[in-house]
């Protein structure tokens, strides 16, 4: 193992953590900041927002508040960092709290839309979330919220993490299903409809269509159902199985 990388990424993940838990440097003496590490975070998730993750530079960011880029460093010290950042702000916009009584079903499917919403809105968070994240407060406090809609369930510690992990598999699968689509549509300026009406007819010079029945009477019929009607679909189909598993395991002795 590298020692250097390890090391390298210990004070990288340590910058995160401050940044993420509001520890602040230390006042350097000079001119009073010009902006706050908030408002740097902001500008990055609305040029993230806008244009994609990898549109997000330091410079660019620096642009937007009107600095130089070397000045940034200042408030976050790299790319890395910020983006920790930006992903813990926007699991800030989770809804509100449950009430006490809430099911355990109607808790894990309000925040599988929850969650479904937040990466909507913030496409790119997706692609954020591919690599390890450091635990900012929005983090820890969406997987606390999780694990606890299954936690007076008398399940074991493995079960409740297998349960929550799957549906949290079952709704980033989904949004990147979804996503693929919007970015495919997008990029040829075509809706799902209007492609395979193009595509339809060209496909038939090549292949024989006969050979296909199921799929050709979907298309006939269009039938084909939109992405967020798969997602609902998908989501009770996840919490069915969950729940009949949770009814016919073995009791713990």
């Amino acid at each position: 193992m590298d020692e250097k990388k390890v090391t390298d990424d210990a004070a990288e993940m340590r910058k995160s953590l401050e940044l993420l838990w509001g520890a602040e440097p230390r006042a350097r003496r000079g001119p009073k900041p010009r902006v706050t590490s908030e408002q740097v975070i902001t500008a990055a998730i609305a040029i993230a927002d806008a244009d994609g993750l990898d549109t997000v530079s330091m410079r660019t960011v620096a642009e937007r508040l009107g600095l130089t880029a070397m000045s940034l460093y200042a408030y976050v010290p790299s790319k890395g960092v910020l983006v920790d950042a930006m992903l813990d702000r926007i699991l800030g916009e989770r809804a509100s709290a449950p009430a006490a009584d809430e099911h355990w079903r109607d808790g894990l499917h309000r925040l599988a839309h929850d969650t479904w919403n937040i990466y909507s809105r913030h496409p790119w968070a997706l692609q954020a979330t591919m690599s390890r994240r450091p635990f900012g407060p929005n983090i820890l406090a969406g997987l606390e919220a999780t694990l606890r809609t299954v936690a007076d369930l008398g399940l074991a510690p493995q079960e409740m993490v297998s349960i929550v992990n799957t549906v949290d598999d079952y709704v980033h699968g989904a949004l990147a299903a979804s996503l693929e689509t919007a970015q495919a549509q997008q990029a040829s300026g075509l809706s799902n409809d209007a492609w395979l009406e193009r595509h339809g007819p060209l496909l038939a010079e090549f292949a024989t269509l006969s050979d296909y029945p199921t799929l050709v009477e979907l298309w006939s019929n269009d039938t084909l159902t939109e992405r967020h009607i798969d997602f609902e679909f998908g989501l009770a189909r996840v919490l069915d199985g969950i729940e009949g598993y949770i009814a016919t395991r073995p009791a713990q002795t």
